[in-house]
């Protein structure tokens, strides 16, 4: 059986999978932390990640190892990037969840400019949710 949405979301490592305009696939492990029956993350601001989602909301996500090692099936999803005011409350959350992490990054980010500056917030979301009102 094809795994869920709801089975995916909540796994430590993630392949998050967006796509360019003409439809090629674009894979990258990401950290993300389960809320409220989405998947949030944290990301560098103007990554391609971002760019692509703004263009195209389709990504696909699915359990992966540490470095990105694909351990299971893709699951359709739908992304969109939080207001730059989520920036903070994201990189919070996940930093509890992957604090053995925090030594190196948030120095990281804090040498580059700042948290709020630097980074911008990912929503992940099912296909079967019903999109939230603006």
């Amino acid at each position: 059986m094809a795994p869920t949405f709801d089975d995916v979301y909540r796994e430590k490592y993630l392949l998050l999978t967006t796509f360019t305009k003409d439809g090629r696939p674009k894979p990258t492990p990401v950290w993300g932390v389960p809320h409220e029956g989405k998947l949030l993350i944290a990301t560098d601001d103007g990554s391609w990640k971002t760019k692509r989602i703004n263009n195209t909301p389709r990504v696909t996500i699915q359990k992966c190892g540490a470095l990105g090692k694909v351990q299971g099936e893709p699951v359709e999803a739908i992304a969109r990037n939080l207001p730059k005011s989520e920036t903070r409350r994201v990189f919070d959350m996940v930093t509890r969840r992957y604090w053995w992490h925090a030594w190196w990054w948030i120095p990281q980010a804090m040498l580059r400019g700042g948290i709020d500056k630097v980074h911008a917030a990912i929503e992940v979301r099912s296909l079967d949710s019903a999109p939230e009102a603006p």
